[in-house]
């Protein structure tokens, strides 16, 4: 990594292809490996808020959800500092940076060891399902990635929840994640602004994501014929995400479950309904854009 390279290493979310955030070669090999628009900003993972301050303005509220939150599945959307060593191609041109500082032990002590800020979107072509085990990047990547570090299967399962937090005072939900917007906001003492700008500010906000190469039917109450049923509580499935309905389960279980459903001869998918609450909003924002 040292050296410019790529490693595919675990956090807690998902797998994350990883190269050194303040080297433009390092970063444009991801990607290459991705096939990722050039307009997608990456996720910078740094070991430590200390860290994080080298390179983002750190307002009152950004020290508060880092204390409550880091390590942990959150990512910061806050104004670049100026002077910051940072490849262009990691914020795309914009005036902000996303920074998360992950829990995973595996990525906290590459983090460490390396002395480096780590650029690491999901490790997976740009678009398709995120990997939580090492064999699914293999499965995606191939050759593209030369070192995969398998720490086993991803606890959360899904992508980090990512706020912005805006000059006027407000903040945005960009992505939802395992960090619930009512944790948040009990944080910050108000709730969310709407976000209603196009404009791609961070990861996960394509219309278009985490596609199985599939169609995907949302809601479904039973499978027909030609799909592949994906179950949650009573809706057993061909898999099933929580057969008890634990929505923290089906977080875990998602990517899993999708990779199962793209393998499966059945040319269509078909998903059960998800309460939307909670951790369950994050969920159905990666079904809903899987199903686009």
């Amino acid at each position: 990594m040292r050296g410019g390279g790529l490693v595919a290493l675990p956090t807690e979310t998902v797998y994350g292809l990883a190269a050194r955030a303040d080297s433009s070669d390092a970063v444009a090999s991801i990607y290459r490996a991705k096939g990722r628009p050039d307009f997608n900003p990456l996720i910078v993972h740094v070991p430590s808020l200390a860290a994080a301050r080298d390179f983002a303005i750190f307002d009152e509220r950004a020290e508060r959800l880092a204390a409550a939150f880091w390590p942990g599945a959150l990512t910061l959307v806050l104004p670049l500092r100026e002077g910051a060593r940072i490849a262009p191609a990691v914020t795309a041109g914009l005036p902000t940076i996303a920074l998360r500082c992950p829990a995973h032990p595996v990525m906290r002590a590459v983090l460490e060891e390396s002395g480096l800020p780590l650029a690491a979107p999901s490790a997976n072509r740009s678009g398709g399902v995120s990997p939580t085990e090492a064999a699914h990047v293999a499965d995606s990547l191939g050759n593209a990635v030369p070192l995969v570090l398998d720490g086993g299967a991803c606890s959360a399962g899904l992508e980090s929840t990512i706020v912005a937090l805006r000059g006027n005072g407000s903040w945005q939900v960009l992505r939802p994640g395992p960090i619930e917007e009512a944790r948040i906001s009990a944080i910050l003492g108000a709730p969310p602004a709407a976000v209603t700008s196009a404009a791609i500010e961070a990861p996960g906000q394509l219309a278009v994501h985490y596609a199985p190469g599939k169609p995907v039917r949302l809601d479904a109450g039973k499978a027909d014929a030609d799909e592949f049923l994906i179950g949650f509580g009573a809706i057993e499935g061909d898999v099933t995400l929580s057969a008890t309905g634990d929505l923290a389960e089906a977080a875990a279980r998602l990517y899993a479950c999708l990779h199962l459903a793209a393998a499966a001869p059945q040319p269509r998918i078909a998903v059960a309904p998800i309460p939307a609450h909670g951790i369950g909003a994050a969920i159905m924002d990666r079904l809903r854009r899987a199903a686009a």
